[in-house]
């Protein structure tokens, strides 16, 4: 799905909204609501009176890594982003072009056998891509600690739309945990970045429900916008169990995050059941395909050319993505990982969906 919209450069958020005033947290965003057709406008604050008892949040426990550093090849530089970590060792790498402002533009990877050399002895060494006839991402083999390397050298993986570095805090959310391999998402999962402890505390108190999963995301595609590589997931039997209770229940099942999304309908079966599972997925959700284990979606704003849109428009409908995207930009919403969100919500009967004001 493409939209036949453009956002304007200025509707970038160009950083975090604690950043942006005093007074203001993480969740100080504005939330724009749709069920169907039908669009409200809140703030982030609003959350937990737009969900109900029994409702059910599914969010990615995936830390995001410092996956940008600066590396050599011969006389030149090269800033590589480390995208995902394969079972055999390799790393599935973009290279990019320093800019001089900070930050980056697209560069071919390869050719096989070049050499990338980075501080404190490590080594890459490309051997192919990781789709054949596509030359962005490449697989390569490490010589050397990289997880040592990105702990000691690295940096969160940032593009132009952004003001200025910022600390990997910024990029971490409230529900991501350490893993012991080091591993982690090479851009944040960032619809779940709104949220706070005090917002989850509001949440649970109202008797919404958390499911807790993982899929490690790689390097998105800024500027082609393809669809998502191979990623790792994990749908651990406690959140299987969580998911389908909900529904035989009649709670909603909420993704936050479109790599929510891509976990559950992993692990969901053609009957519907959510199962544990884990491994690779390589699932691209498409309205052909359609959703079978989510009922809605917490995300951030797309770009009119984004992949992800087309999992919106499973969840939604065409029409409906359509109209929500127009009114975003009509009300100016900040697109980007430090921008507003979307919650899209089945349809249902009677419900009150008029608009409470400007949040900004």
């Amino acid at each position: 799905m493409t939209l036949a919209l453009r956002v304007p450069e200025e509707l970038s958020a160009r950083v975090p909204a604690e950043q942006r005033g005093p007074g203001r947290d993480r969740s100080s965003v504005r939330l724009l609501v749709s069920r169907g057709t039908e669009v409200a406008h809140r703030g982030f604050a609003a959350l937990p009176g737009v969900l109900r008892a029994g409702d059910l949040l599914v969010v990615n426990t995936s830390p995001t890594l410092a996956a940008a550093v600066d590396g050599t090849t011969g006389d030149a530089r090269v800033v590589v982003h480390f995208s995902t970590r394969g079972d055999d060792g390799r790393w599935a790498v973009e290279m990019r072009e320093p800019d001089g402002r900070g930050t980056t533009g697209p560069r071919p990877g390869g050719p096989a056998g070049l050499v990338v050399s980075f501080p404190g002895c490590v080594h890459l060494v490309s051997e192919e891509p990781v789709v054949t006839g596509n030359e962005r991402l490449w697989w390569a083999r490490p010589h050397g600690d990289v997880s040592a390397l990105l702990r000691r050298h690295g940096r969160p993986i940032r593009y132009a739309y952004t003001e200025r570095d910022q600390p990997l805090s910024v990029y971490q959310t409230v529900f991501a945990l350490p893993y012991a391999d080091g591993a982690g998402s090479a851009e944040m999962p960032s619809a779940a970045r709104p949220f706070t402890e005090a917002m989850v505390a509001r949440l649970v108190s109202r008797g919404v429900q958390f499911a807790p999963i993982t899929l490690h995301t790689g390097v998105s595609s800024a500027e082609g916008h393809e669809p998502p590589y191979a990623e790792r997931f994990a749908v651990p039997a406690a959140s299987a169990r969580l998911i389908n209770a909900a529904r035989a229940g009649g709670g909603r099942v909420l993704a936050v995050g479109t790599t929510a999304v891509r976990a559950v309908e992993s692990a969901t079966g053609a009957d519907g059941v959510v199962r544990a599972a884990g491994g690779w997925t390589e699932l691209v959700v498409t309205p052909e395909r359609g959703v079978r284990g989510v009922d809605g979606l917490l995300t951030g704003l797309h770009e009119p050319e984004a992949s992800h849109l087309l999992m919106l428009e499973a969840i939604a409908g065409r029409a409906a993505v359509s109209r929500t995207y127009e009114a975003a930009l009509r009300e100016l919403y900040l697109w980007h990982e430090f921008g507003d969100v979307h919650l899209i919500l089945p349809e249902e009967g009677p419900h009150d969906m008029r608009c409470s004001g400007n949040y900004r």
